[in-house]
């Protein structure tokens, strides 16, 4: 991050541990006010196309048997937070949990036990002082590559999408523009695969270097690291977005938080969400069109069933064309994976299928 950023994500963690002190200063029960993270603070922005957090909040207090335990996790947080932007310095999740993690005095109890603790209370962080977790010098496990008509630099190194070889530039989980700069770029669009099968084949194929693209993948749901880094293609170098994905509910829905933002992470769709993504496939429709045998299809299981139709009743999957699409792969009971499309040879996703749904525009919105 930038020391910029830095210290305006500084000011905001001391700004909450002040108001905390001055509350004890004066006699009251100190608390912190956290905006709620529930599926009932959740709303559909129809004008921006983006799923985005309600204004409904939770007083967090110290003097409470139900909450002291969380407060007293917040503040350690962000103390350790608060360490690792003065010393310039980033942590992964699970160094966070092991910094603050320790015995409390007199009792056999830790301030945490699992890092599913400590991962909640960094999301209550994040939405607490309106920063990304990236920006309070937390970091994730690396997963996804790219390869493509991108030059950039990476913390100063410079990087050639076009030589990474056979795997690609691994995507980090901070991709912000102190540390990822875009420096040139001849692509004409962005891809995004679902899995890391189908990618390695498009670039083994030189997909990106023959339709010069931009090729990623996230290796099934995609991380934050891609997903900004998507929302920067977008927003900072014009590309359009296509998104191709499994033939599922699982795919479908993987497409939805690219496009809208994800339930989960309300609080961050305005800086991660893809309004203008578009999907490239696999379609219900698919099977007919490119003449695929009955033998790869694959039966829905009950899941399968059950999310298909809870994704129907989403306000963002109204549009009459995604009924169609749900519809159709519930009456018929299959799905199909991106692989299945090997069964016409094992290049026709790169010299057929992808070609001719590009040039005829056959995407959903």
């Amino acid at each position: 991050m930038s020391k910029k950023t830095s210290k305006l994500v500084l000011e905001k963690l001391r700004g909450a541990a002040s108001a905390v002190v001055s509350e004890i200063q004066k006699g009251k029960n100190p608390s912190i006010d956290i905006p709620l993270r529930t599926l009932a603070n959740v709303k559909w922005n129809e004008k921006r196309s983006i799923i985005e957090m309600g204004k409904a909040t939770q007083e967090r207090y110290f003097f409470n048997v139900a909450m002291a335990k969380k407060f007293m996790q917040t503040f350690l947080v962000a103390e350790e937070c608060q360490k690792l932007l003065g010393s310039e310095k980033t942590a992964s999740l699970r160094d966070l949990f092991y910094m603050a993690k320790r015995s409390i005095g007199g009792m056999q109890e830790n301030t945490f036990e699992e890092q599913v603790e400590s991962d909640e209370i960094i999301e209550d962080l994040e939405v607490g002082v309106n920063a990304l977790r990236e920006e309070l010098h937390l970091k994730a496990d690396k997963r996804g590559s790219l390869v493509g008509d991108l030059i950039f630099t990476d913390k100063g190194d410079t990087i050639d999408g076009r030589r990474m070889g056979s795997g690609g530039w691994a995507i980090p989980s901070i991709v912000e523009p102190e540390v990822v700069e875009f420096k040139r770029c001849d692509a004409k669009f962005v891809l995004l695969v679902e899995k890391a099968a189908s990618w390695d084949r498009l670039n083994e194929d030189k997909f990106w270097q023959k339709h010069h693209c931009i090729l990623l993948t996230g290796e099934g749901q995609p991380p934050r690291g891609v997903r900004r880094l998507l929302y920067r293609f977008v927003n900072e170098l014009k590309l359009p977005l296509y998104v191709f994905v499994d033939n599922d509910p699982w795919g479908y829905y993987i497409y939805s938080v690219i496009k809208q933002g994800s339930i989960n992470l309300a609080y961050e769709s305005v800086r991660m969400a893809v309004p203008q993504a578009r999907f490239l496939g696999l379609s219900s429709f698919d099977r007919e069109r490119f003449g695929l045998g009955k033998e790869v299809i694959i039966k829905l299981n009950d899941q399968d069933i059950s999310r298909a139709k809870q994704i129907m009743g989403y306000p963002w999957f109204q549009k009459k064309e995604w009924q169609r699409e749900i519809q159709k792969m519930l009456k018929e009971g299959v799905k199909m994976e991106l692989q299945a499309l090997s069964s016409k040879g094992i290049s026709f996703v790169s010299e057929e299928y992808l070609p001719r749904k590009i040039r005829d525009k056959d995407f959903l919105d």
